[in-house]
């Protein structure tokens, strides 16, 4: 899951479901959905089972999952077998060019090690030996690219706070010695391994998002570099060991034993594929993509149980004529995060070039009564990403970077929540939004061009730790995000010239809720503002940037058919765009 620093903020409650109150910023969208996403939607809803979804989880929970070891593969394999059984043909070999719905394998170079762990102990040395960390209870307690100790050994203790500095050091001889630090594990390590000389290192970091008071079990995964000259380690350490260390430091000299065997396989890397074929445009495609890489069963078992829910729904509509076959290719994808997207890109531009949009399922399964946080569609970049507004908080990952040539208006958006908010209506469950922030999978698509988005749910109190497990995953939520995103790719592959007006109603509808929400935001922020005229001139370019946007939005509704959009909906465009241009607050 996404790659940043975690800022905490505050989160205003945009929240829609049945028997919940609808918040002002999520407008009733549902009621303006195409007549054929109704149609796809009860035929798909019906079709999604979550507990196939709940059998990925558990299978994949197992392992420490990183591209190229055991784990990842055999998670891979898993969700191969369960599509062959469920139509998809075995793609590899002859069928490769056959136009039928099939799944296979594309290799590519491994930036990565391979890495995994078989056993990793560490425990106070003693006549009897007190085990404090170890893979079996903590499970990813052992830092990426550890590297064994060739049986037990024992290391003195150093405390050395946070461990980040070299100030930290300087009254401190660590060297030989296992490290024990308060700051997070990377730099850490660079600072007591690598140029200290240590022998490994023990952290205590861990976010407070996770409640470690009311968790003292806790600890977050980390890594530390690959180097095969220092053959180093490094421990992340829950609060209760790390407490435990620090009082028998304060008692006198301490030394642990720690026992570590890992493995570095260095295989390749691979994408699991599957595809069902376009019937009339099949270089045109919609493309779904979850990562398989990571250990926990929120992330990233819970997506790629959710992607595979999709693609077994749309291939049963396929197979049984339940629904027109669709007329753009569907392109799953399971992968290693960023790296196996990016490979998919740059193996064929021209193929990346013709996709229509792109969605990303990352944590879509979270029990949000144990978890916190809740269901997020991060939205392809809009001037929300730019300007920070009352209605569009970020989530607590916090604000990123934004090229504004990312924000480019396109109909993604509001169609997918949309169609969320339609599964909400009868469901109960909760949908929200934030703006784009970045990190994922869907971040290499837009860097390519392509409209894309993210559903995930944050924040998680057990995101990155080694209590993501399955008892912290929902079924049902999983066949909640499982459904909306098969119904807006069903409606993007079928979609066309009769489409295009019901659509382009959608964004239009979408068009003025925002525009009311953005006067609301305009009125809030002057008012606050300490100067009032430099406020007002930052609101009039946010409203202009909003007007271009859905004026690029409503164009874009003519990329859903090959041929000139009907008059009706020219028309239709038209007149909207018109009237965006010259609305005023």
């Amino acid at each position: 899951m996404k790659r940043a620093v975690i800022v905490v903020v505050m989160v205003a409650g945009l929240a829609l479901g049945g028997g919940a109150a609808q918040d002002v910023h999520l407008p009733a969208l549902d009621r303006h959905l195409p007549p054929r996403v109704e149609t796809i939607y009860r035929y798909l809803s019906s079709r999604v089972d979550p507990a196939a979804g709940m059998d990925v989880v558990r299978f994949m929970d197992q392992y420490w999952r990183l591209a190229g070891n055991e784990g990842f593969e055999r998670s891979q394999q898993f969700i191969f077998d369960v599509l062959v059984a469920g139509s998809f043909a075995d793609g590899r070999g002859d069928m490769a060019d056959l136009p039928v719905a099939r799944v296979w394998y594309e290799e590519f170079p491994n930036a990565g090690q391979g890495w995994s762990v078989l056993r990793s102990t560490l425990a106070l040395a003693g006549p009897t030996p007190e085990v404090l960390l170890s893979r079996a209870e903590h499970r990813v307690t052992l830092a990426i690219n550890s590297f064994s100790t060739d049986g037990p050994v024992r290391y003195r203790v150093v405390d050395v706070g946070r461990g980040v500095d070299a100030a930290d050091y300087a009254t401190r001889d660590v060297t030989g010695a296992v490290v024990l630090a308060s700051g997070p594990v990377g730099p850490v390590w660079n600072q007591a391994v690598r140029v200290h000389g240590a022998a490994g290192v023990v952290s205590s970091d861990v976010a407070p998002y996770t409640r470690p008071d009311e968790t003292p079990d806790i600890l977050q995964w980390g890594s530390i570099p690959y180097d095969d000259q220092l053959r180093s380690f490094a421990f992340k350490a829950t609060p209760r060991a790390a407490a435990r260390l620090r009082e028998r430091l304060a008692a006198g000299p301490v030394e642990v034993t720690v026992d570590i065997a890992t493995d570095f396989s260095r295989r390749p890397n691979r994408t699991l594929v599957a595809e069902i074929p376009g019937r009339t445009r099949p270089d045109e495609r919609v493309v779904l993509v979850a990562h398989v890489q990571e250990p926990g069963a929120n992330d990233n078992a819970s997506g790629s149980a959710s992607l595979m829910l999709a693609a077994l729904a749309m291939q049963r509509a396929a197979a049984f004529r339940g629904l027109p076959l669709p007329d753009r290719t569907l392109t799953f994808l399971w992968v290693d995060e960023i790296r196996g997207t990016e490979e998919w890109i740059r193996r064929d531009p021209a193929r990346a070039g013709r996709v229509l949009a792109m969605m990303s399922l990352d944590m879509t399964g979270q029990d949000t009564a144990k978890t916190g946080g809740t269901f997020l569609i991060e939205k392809s970049p809009d001037p929300s990403a730019l300007w920070d507004r009352p209605s569009d908080p970020h989530s607590e990952w916090g604000k990123g970077t934004v090229d504004p040539a990312w924000v480019r208006g396109h109909f993604l958006n509001d169609l997918h929540l949309a169609v969320s908010l339609r599964r909400a209506r009868t469901t109960g469950w909760v949908v929200r939004t934030n703006p784009y922030e970045g990190g994922s999978d869907h971040t290499v698509f837009l860097r390519a061009g392509v409209p894309a988005l993210l559903n995930w749910h944050f924040t998680d109190r057990y995101y990155h730790s080694n209590l993501d497990r399955p008892d912290k995953t929902s079924p049902l939520t999983m066949s909640h995000v499982a459904t909306a995103v098969a119904t807006t790719a069903q409606f993007l592959a079928t979609a066309g010239a009769e489409d295009a007006e019901p659509l382009a109603a959608l964004v239009e509808a979408a068009a003025d809720s925002r525009f009311e929400t953005e006067r609301a935001n305009w009125r809030a922020l002057v008012a606050a503002a300490p100067d009032r005229a430099a406020a007002e001139a930052i609101e009039r370019d946010v409203w202009a940037a909003w007007q271009r946007w859905y004026a690029e939005a409503l164009e874009s509704v003519a990329a859903i058919t090959p041929e000139a959009l009907p008059p009706a909906a020219r028309a239709r465009i038209d007149r909207a765009t018109a009237r965006i241009r010259t609305v005023t607050p």
